[in-house]
């Protein structure tokens, strides 16, 4: 598994995430996780993220301690409102 760094610029109001560290396999994974947790698998429709997963940037950050075995958000920037 793999550490990558994915941010987003589109949503930048109160109440919403702009980036996170995830654990995932590939940068696809990564791509379309949420960072509040789970995947994204259509629009998010809830606004606290962007709304599609073209829109996420991930940048690859090193490989991730062997415990991870499936892909799990480690830590979120939240922006509360």
């Amino acid at each position: 598994m793999k550490l990558f760094l994915i941010s987003q610029t589109i949503n930048q109001s109160y109440d919403s995430f702009d980036s996170a560290v995830v654990v995932a396999d590939s940068k696809e994974t990564a791509k379309n996780m949420h960072p509040g947790g789970g995947f994204v698998t259509q629009t998010d429709n809830s606004c606290s993220w962007c709304c599609s997963p073209e829109d996420v940037t991930v940048t690859y950050l090193g490989e991730a301690a062997d415990s991870y075995q499936e892909p799990e958000v480690v830590c979120a920037s939240f922006n509360a409102g």
